[in-house]
């Protein structure tokens, strides 16, 4: 997962994975198959750790999609540089530089972050109905504002923003939230 997260998809040779993990690349493919079915393991691993399950914590857990938004940004600015572990987010940051042979492993990606788009989209739409958003805000555009602005402080910690920075953008981020009903 390291590797992965470190160094994006297409710039981890299979000999890299196999040292680390401590095996052959003869194992490696008797037990995945290839580099793309380990890395799609990887991912759903990742998934499933405190750095890649805190979203769907947040959206779960707050009574209000505001909470939640907010939540999420504010987590991400203190996990996405987070030094114990690579910047950022793996499946925002091992898209990069995936060439065309690799076009599964692109699209298994943009995938997984157009399905937490819709996530993200159900969320505001349900508050929406809800009346904690006006009936005017749009929360298709809502949703892909957050989703850029989340990958876009994935992208900064790579390239060493701290979390104060971070926080900054965050909070800027929450003040495009749409104004409640009156």
């Amino acid at each position: 997962m390291r590797l992965f997260w470190e160094r994006g998809y297409e710039a981890t040779s299979v000999n890299e994975l196999t040292e680390a993990m401590g095996i052959r690349p003869a194992s490696l493919y008797a037990a995945f198959g290839d580099k793309a079915s380990l890395f799609k393991e990887v991912v759903h691993a990742y998934a499933s750790t405190p750095v890649g399950a805190f979203v769907g914590a947040a959206l779960q857990e707050e009574p209000t999609a505001y909470r939640a938004f907010a939540r999420i940004l504010r987590e991400a600015a203190v996990i996405f540089p987070d030094p114990s572990h690579p910047a950022g987010c793996l499946t925002i940051s091992a898209a990069t530089n995936v060439t065309p042979q690799d076009a599964g492993v692109a699209a298994f990606l943009r995938d997984l972050r157009n399905a937490n788009l819709a996530v993200l989209r159900e969320r505001l739409r349900t508050a929406q109905r809800d009346g904690e958003l006006p009936a005017d805000a749009d929360p298709n555009a809502l949703a892909g504002y957050f989703a850029a602005v989340f990958q876009g402080m994935s992208q900064r910690a790579r390239d060493g923003a701290d979390a104060t920075e971070l926080t900054q953008v965050a909070e800027l981020a929450m003040t495009a939230w749409p104004a409640p009903p009156s």
